[in-house]
């Protein structure tokens, strides 16, 4: 799931790719998707009803029943921030130390050790 919230400067970039979108062939249709999702955060799918073509009058009316929200743009930034900080304490905990890189190399050592000594 992507962002609900949003800037009144994204959601006016936002529609207009989403009109851009619906003019364009399949293949552009995929790279703006690709763009709303990377830059915006905004995936189709959690706005629109499934097998609807999703535009700009569905954009207004995702904000009119308020399953978007628009803040202020410091919110919005203060929001980005936050999330990175978050994304990069994540990645930093998946990255393994430096005992945990070596430990699959000491049990590859042990197995081929016993290995060797199963073929006598």
């Amino acid at each position: 799931m992507g962002r609900n919230k949003y800037s009144q400067t994204e959601i006016g970039k936002i529609a207009k790719l989403l009109r851009m979108k619906c003019k364009a062939n399949r293949l552009k249709q995929k790279e703006i998707r690709h763009v709303l999702r990377t830059e915006f955060e905004f995936n189709i799918s959690d706005f629109n009803e499934p097998g609807k073509p999703f535009g700009p009058d569905e954009l207004y009316a995702a904000i009119d029943r308020r399953a978007i929200q628009i803040l202020d743009d410091a919110t919005i930034a203060d929001m980005k921030a936050k999330r990175e900080r978050d994304r990069q304490k994540d990645l930093a905990q998946q990255q393994p130390t430096a005992d945990e890189s070596t430990d699959w190399q000491q049990a590859l050592k042990e197995w081929n050790e016993w290995e060797s000594g199963q073929e006598r």
